[in-house]
């Protein structure tokens, strides 16, 4: 009798604990909002690492001639818009990054 009863409640405490602990919000973590100048400087970072692999594949024979040229050039040509974006970007917000001659 006992054993049943025990039984009981605790069948009961898991049909309902269990519902509300796999369905309960979980408190969500901020993070730090990206404003589109952090976002194109982490791009920047990205596609100079992307060229400093490039090219040491080349080198190390991966790549043909053309093959490198020709994803050396877009890379250059993604840099490129990168630092424009940046340099507008900061010109219009009167930024000045730290130690930058002005």
């Amino acid at each position: 009798m006992i054993t049943n009863y025990i039984f009981l409640v605790l069948t009961a405490a898991l049909a309902i604990g269990a519902p509300i602990y796999m369905f309960y919000p979980s408190p969500v973590e901020q993070s730090e909002v990206k404003t589109r100048l952090m976002y194109l400087r982490e791009r920047k970072d990205v596609v100079y690492e992307n060229l400093r692999d490039l090219n040491f594949e080349y080198r190390a024979g991966k790549f043909s001639e053309a093959d490198y040229e020709s994803l050396k050039t877009n890379m250059e040509e993604e840099a490129a818009g990168v630092l424009a974006e940046i340099a507008r970007l900061e010109a219009g917000s009167g930024y000045s990054p730290k130690g930058a001659r002005v």
